[in-house]
């Protein structure tokens, strides 16, 4: 069974600079989800919703990222072998979400 995992990271960058971050490191962050031998894809609608998926092993995980002023909401969708799993994943991505967004 598949599992959803919400996170919402505040940041005090303003939206532009979170969605130039979001979008320099989102190769990083698909290979700490696994797609480093995988295919990945994403793709800005609007002008503030990324939508991905990366597909690794037979597994594909897909999801969302809203940026927002003062948050960023991260939805994402494990498949089976990852839901086991799903709170350590969370915790990894909170993690480098928040490093990611840090205000330098």
């Amino acid at each position: 069974m598949s599992k959803a995992i919400t996170l919402t990271i505040p940041h005090e960058l303003g939206r532009a600079e979170a969605k130039r971050r979001i979008d320099e490191g989102f190769a990083s962050f698909a290979q700490h989800m696994g797609a480093a031998a995988g295919v990945l894809s994403k793709d800005w609608t609007g002008d503030d919703r990324l939508t991905f998926a990366l597909a690794a092993l037979g597994q594909r995980i897909s999801g969302s990222i809203e940026v927002e002023d003062a948050a960023v909401r991260l939805e994402v969708l494990l498949p089976n072998l990852l839901a086991m799993v799903a709170d350590k994943v969370r915790g990894r991505l909170k993690k480098e979400g928040q490093l990611m967004l840090e205000k330098k």
